[in-house]
């Protein structure tokens, strides 16, 4: 193998510095700055995405947030409406009840009165059927037929002004 020669090692280590000075100028110059400005440009496209992810999570933050506060206060005018809405039915369920009482304690009045009447009819009836029958049992015990007027005077003492 000629690489191994002794005598071809000179130009062997002359050819190795030029190559390596070329190929070292080469990657120096064209190369590394070439990978240097992709490298450079992929650092700023994710400095970029990054920044904007964070624009966007702090957009998130804030409307997750005005959510909440709008949530918590549409939860409150709900708490406050049904609030109100139990007091007007109270009132309206209380007034409803007064009138609804005035109401029966009328009724219950006529109702009484109407009663009142019926049991001093009914006690005038009684009284005159009081009447007819003393007078028709003294007519068939001693055979003669009392005065009204006596036998309504011996009915009104036996009730005892009850009438």
């Amino acid at each position: 193998m000629p690489q191994f020669d002794i005598a071809t090692f000179p130009s062997q280590i002359i050819w190795l510095a030029i190559s390596f000075v070329v190929l070292y100028i080469l990657m120096a110059r064209v190369a590394l700055p070439r990978i240097g400005n992709v490298l450079a440009e992929r650092q700023d496209k994710i400095d970029d995405n990054l920044a904007s992810a964070e624009e966007m999570r702090a957009t998130a933050q804030a409307d997750a947030e005005a959510y909440d506060k709008s949530l918590a206060l549409a939860r409150s005018d709900a708490r406050a409406a049904i609030q109100e809405t139990a007091r007007e039915v109270s009132s309206d369920a209380q007034a409803k009840s007064e009138q609804l009482g005035q109401r029966l304690a009328a009724q219950i009045k006529t109702a009484e009165a109407e009663i009142e009447r019926a049991k001093t009819a009914a006690r005038a009836s009684i009284r005159d059927a009081a009447v007819g029958v003393a007078q028709a049992a003294t007519q068939r015990l001693i055979g003669t037929t009392p005065s009204e007027q006596a036998t309504a005077a011996a009915v009104d003492r036996a009730l005892g002004g009850r009438s």
